[in-house]
């Protein structure tokens, strides 16, 4: 198993901590895998993977499109599109010739309803969506799936991070953003990561071969939306 993330430290407690519960090897790779360099030291690191789950990790902020440039457009692009394509470019033709593999791409529940003030993220991860469902008719005979998951508030430093920055932006209390949240949420809490390791640990399965080309949404029932 191959980790890649920017910062070493953690990607190494995490790595240390998958090892000890599993006993698996697991190599870390500290590079940011939306840049050509990361993509091609993680490659190296594993250039044969069976498995592949992208997720860019990156935070973003809302903002007003009206000020937004070529440049910034491109940025999330970079982030959301064009660096998760470009690593399956890479893996899938091994993956079709070991007849199997599984790509798992991470995104949010917000694609299904986008939000006012994330054009740029919104506009990036559908891209990758609708590239997606173009591919998987050729690969799905080499059983090779790809998927995405979108989940909702699980209950991550990432979450708490971006809930204190509404807070502040919003002159409102931490505690009371939090409570919107919960409240605007049917299942009246935030998920446990294990629930989002526990889906993506299906789709990456042997039985998980005939599904492919979704957009699955772990929310706690907040999108109401039919399909």
């Amino acid at each position: 198993m191959t980790l890649i993330a920017r910062t070493a430290e953690t990607l190494e407690r995490t790595a240390e901590a998958l090892r000890s519960a599993t006993g698996v090897p697991v190599t870390t790779v500290a590079a940011d895998f939306n840049s050509d360099a990361g993509r091609e030291a993680a490659l190296a690191d594993c250039p044969e993977p069976d498995i592949l789950v992208n997720n860019p990790g990156v935070r973003q902020t809302p903002g007003d499109f009206r000020a937004w440039s070529r440049k910034d457009w491109q940025y999330w692009l970079d982030v959301h599109f064009l660096s998760s394509v470009q690593l399956i470019q890479s893996v899938v033709p091994g993956m079709c010739k070991r007849r199997f593999g599984r790509i798992v791409n991470m995104s949010v529940s917000f694609i299904k309803f986008p939000q006012v003030g994330f054009a740029h993220s919104h506009a990036a991860r559908l891209a990758l969506s609708g590239a997606v469902a173009a591919m998987v008719r050729e690969l799905v005979p080499f059983n090779v799936t790809i998927n995405t998951v979108c989940p909702g508030l699980f209950d991550t430093d990432a979450l708490h991070t971006n809930l204190r920055g509404h807070a502040s932006r919003a002159n409102t209390s931490y505690e009371a953003i939090v409570e919107d949240r919960l409240k605007s949420c049917p299942a009246g809490r935030f998920a446990d990561p294990s629930e989002c390791g526990d889906l993506i640990a299906y789709l990456c399965s042997a039985q998980a071969g005939f599904m492919t080309g979704q957009n699955i949404v772990s929310d706690g029932g907040v999108y109401q939306g039919l399909f």
